[in-house]
């Protein structure tokens, strides 16, 4: 017989083939209601605990990967503040060990409730979700084994009903539907035992999780108290010997009052130029309110002249400049003077820097883009992205994946979305894929919790 791959042959093929066929007929009939349905109502309630606690499950041990990064970011925040504080602590001030000593036992405190959560929650997490694949596969295939006896008992009924009998047919048909009985039963008294089961545990394992979640919580906030307190303390000290070089921080002046160094100085008598510290610029706007001074014009945007500004008079006798000079304020720079070229001229104009900005256009590695082309064109058709097995997988049906604990696939589309069952991915594993480049002969099914996406 013709080898098609490892372990199928054609008659395999074909009598697999046969056997779907068979279970379509089987469920459009049943649909249509030309044909009656083997219902079990505690069965069906049972399976719809059990995805309620798959959904329940699989929600909390995704929060609790995203609680722990969280975690890990914390970690690396508080580890980079203990670092800030050990550069700024000069070696001549007093407690400069014990803050070295309390950044050590930081870093190892968070490093340690980390590492106790990834123990006692999350693989314990995993472990718990770890076999739900198997029992969805198993539910799955009580399915079909169901489809399968139903289908051997109405060709059976149909064989007895004939008007022309034929006893040959009729006992091996009876023969077939005692095999697919049986092979039925087998699953459902299984599963009847397992589901209840599994329900009443997840009481249990909550309870477990969140009381070592809230305990490591409890621990490690008590200790990192403890810590904080004893930084506290060196603090304390530093500032009790150095306290009579203590900085006093002033309150910063509000931009509703004028500064001294804002306002225009009074020309000399002989009418020579005013002049001022080189002015420098900023590339940033600062409010009006906090450049304006009395006296003095502002122009509404750096590139505007000075000579469009308004200009403003005060009486004589004040600080500020003749009626009619305008002060040149530049973009950015607080408290500085622009110098004016003419003190009597009321006209006088005063030319601003502009800022100039240059942009560069982004430049794309036109290389990795077409590698990443070139290595999209050799997966297969449709193909979504890579996962990675992290635990064994033994197919229980022809249409499935057999994993072992590192494999790479590639995941693929369904053909018809609606066979998709929750859970559940179509793919190919990568190995084949490369060494055959037949999708028909490579690819299966596979439960996603054993597999971790790579890219």
């Amino acid at each position: 017989m013709a080898e098609l791959g490892k372990g199928v042959t054609a008659g395999k093929l074909a009598s697999n083939m046969q056997k779907k066929l068979t279970r379509a007929q089987e469920k459009v009939l049943q649909k249509l209601g030309k044909a009656d349905e083997t219902k079990d109502e505690q069965f069906e309630q049972c399976v719809q605990n059990f995805n309620k606690q798959l959904t329940e499950g699989s929600k909390l041990q995704k929060d609790l990967r995203t609680y722990l990064t969280s975690v890990k970011a914390m970690h690396e925040a508080s580890k980079k503040l203990t670092e800030c504080l050990q550069e700024v602590y000069e070696p001549e001030w007093p407690g400069r060990d014990d803050t070295n000593k309390i950044a050590e036992n930081n870093d190892l405190l968070w490093v340690d409730f980390h590492q106790k959560l990834v123990d006692q929650a999350l693989l314990t997490m995993d472990t718990y979700l770890g076999q739900f694949p198997d029992i969805k596969s198993r539910i799955a295939k009580r399915g079909r084994k169901l489809v399968d006896y139903d289908s051997a008992r109405h060709h059976f009924e149909s064989l007895q009903t004939a008007k022309k009998k034929d006893e040959t047919k009729i006992a091996k048909a009876e023969e077939e539907l005692v095999k697919a009985q049986k092979v039925f039963e087998e699953m459902n008294l299984d599963l009847q035992e397992e589901l209840p089961s599994l329900w009443n545990s997840r009481v249990g394992f909550y309870v477990n999780t969140f009381q070592s979640i809230a305990g490591l919580e409890e621990n490690f906030h008590k200790e990192m108290s403890k810590l904080n307190q004893t930084l506290n303390d060196v603090l304390a000290n530093l500032e009790k010997q150095h306290s009579s070089n203590a900085f006093p921080i002033k309150a910063q002046p509000s931009d509703s009052t004028p500064a001294k160094a804002n306002k225009s100085p009074s020309p000399p008598p002989d009418g020579s130029p005013i002049t001022s510290p080189e002015i420098k610029t900023v590339n940033h706007e600062l409010e009006p309110s906090s450049l304006e001074a009395p006296g003095a014009g502002i122009p509404k945007s750096p590139s505007q002249p000075a000579d469009a500004a308004p200009a403003s008079a005060e009486p004589a006798g004040t600080d500020a400049a003749p009626a009619g000079a305008e002060a040149a304020v530049t973009e950015g720079a607080t408290g500085a003077e622009a110098p004016k070229t003419e003190a009597d001229s009321g006209s006088a104009p005063s030319s601003l820097p502009a800022v100039v900005v240059e942009t560069f256009p982004a430049t794309v590695n036109g290389t990795e883009e077409s590698r990443a082309t070139s290595e999209r064109a050799d997966m297969p058709p449709g193909f979504l992205f890579k996962v990675q097995a992290m635990h064994d997988y033994v197919a229980t049906d022809n249409d499935e994946l057999q994993l072992k604990a590192g494999d790479v696939v590639l995941v693929i589309p369904f053909d018809n979305p609606d066979e998709q069952d929750e859970g559940w991915l179509m793919g190919v594993k990568e190995a084949d894929w490369l060494q055959r480049k037949e999708l028909d002969q490579c690819r299966g099914v596979f439960p996603e919790n054993f597999t971790e996406r790579v890219q």
